[in-house]
């Protein structure tokens, strides 16, 4: 295997277990609720907690990695969440389970924007966003390979049994550390020994420019939308359509198939385009589609236009989570790109993840088109912060993160 399968395979498989492990509380968490007697506020603020410390660990493995190299900081990141989800299983109580989310969440947070970083520069221009959307499918292995666990582990040995499948990582930091080689680009730039590499990784470097900050602000704005989108569609569309179109469970659980098919199809999809038409005009599409395809969802009807419709959404508001590494890696030099790849996403999972909040609200003192009004809202205002994104030249970006350096 040559080095650039090798960084999808690493970034692939870690998102993978993120995925799955952020999962697993989902299916658990009705009996974490029943053992601590906690009532549903309390048993969602794990879920706060763990995106709370995605952002800190974003921020803190971001740092690190581009002083100290990708992959060794990687698989710090990924020993970290294996033992914040083994601790998991040990908790006595909510403030424990609340401890080792955060935990996990740190090292979660760390492994994707470095995954990303990885890939990025391993892979040449032209072929970044469909390496990026095979990565991004990770996330939704890690969805079918949770489901799979719990309903094998959850009947028999309960929800704490469940948590202790996350020593697995360990063996996968052990694989990943003792077969992957740190990237080229970054042993490249540290022999440089400029100004810029002694800066490695400082989060001002962030907003060096005022063009630098806008072009932080508006990746930040999109990675928000994307993930309050995504959160707000699967956490509360199933239940609207139990209520507004007399779903089954069952149904509503067919119709979560339906749409994730459609997500992994539409991150296929994406990767093709953005390295075919350009990353500004694939989001471009891909937004303005969402925006469409979900107002108009809420007005389906029947079976066939509930699967076929949610397949549709899926394909447009989750395919373009295959460009956001590419796209982040793509503005920033390789000094900078873990913390900045980091530290944007995980902002938008922090304030993105709060977004089913608004959507209940809505949901409880309006209706379903008033909710999916305000989802296609947030596709438009992501599709304005596109437009005003402005390429950088790497030469250009060296330049001024090294003239705020001095």
């Amino acid at each position: 295997m040559n080095y650039r399968n090798k960084t999808v395979v690493a970034s692939v498989a870690g998102l993978t277990l993120e995925g799955m492990d952020i999962m697993f509380i989902s299916f658990a968490m009705s009996m974490i609720i029943a053992e601590f007697h906690i009532d549903l506020a309390t048993g969602g603020l794990i879920s706060s907690i763990t995106n709370i410390g995605m952002l800190i660990g974003g921020v803190i493995f971001g740092i690190l990695a581009d002083k100290f190299g990708r992959v060794r900081v990687f698989t710090y990141t990924v020993l970290l969440f294996a033992v914040g989800t083994a601790l998991t299983g040990f908790a006595a109580n909510v403030e424990q389970v609340y401890a080792s989310r955060f935990i996990a969440g740190i090292g979660a947070g760390g492994e994707y924007g470095i995954g990303m970083a990885l890939v990025a520069e391993a892979w040449p221009k032209h072929k970044q966003g469909r390496a990026s959307s095979y990565v991004s499918i990770g996330a939704q292995f890690g969805v079918i390979l949770a489901a799979l666990l719990s309903s094998l582990i959850l009947p028999i040995f309960g929800w704490r049994a469940l948590f202790f499948v996350g020593i697995i990582p360990v063996i996968f930091a052990f694989i990943v550390r003792k077969n992957l080689n740190e990237s080229p680009e970054w042993l490249q730039a540290q022999k440089e020994k400029t100004a810029v590499v002694k800066n490695n990784g400082k989060l001002r470097q962030l907003f060096a420019t005022p063009r630098t900050a806008m072009t932080t602000i508006s990746l930040a704005v999109m990675a928000t939308v994307q993930i309050a989108g995504y959160n707000g569609l699967m956490i509360w569309l199933p239940s609207m359509l139990q209520q507004s179109q007399g779903l089954s469970v069952s149904s509503s659980a067919l119709w979560t198939i339906s749409t994730a098919m459609g997500m992994i199809i539409g991150m296929l999809t994406f990767g093709q385009f953005m390295d075919r038409f350009g990353s500004k005009r694939t989001f471009g599409i891909f937004l303005l589609a969402s925006a469409c395809a979900v107002f108009l969802y809420s007005y389906a009807e029947g079976g066939a236009g509930l699967l076929i419709g949610g397949a549709v959404v899926g394909f447009f508001s989750n395919g373009m989570f295959a460009g956001y590494g590419a796209l982040i890696s793509s503005h920033y030099s390789v000094e900078v790109r873990s913390t900045a790849t980091n530290t944007i996403f995980n902002f938008g999972r922090a304030l993105g993840g709060l977004s089913p909040i608004l959507v209940g609200y809505l949901l409880q003192s309006y209706d379903m088109t008033v909710a999916m009004t305000y989802l296609a809202g947030l596709y438009c205002i992501s599709f304005i912060f596109m437009v005003s994104l402005k390429r950088t030249g790497e030469k250009k970006v060296k330049q001024m993160n090294a003239q705020s350096a001095l």
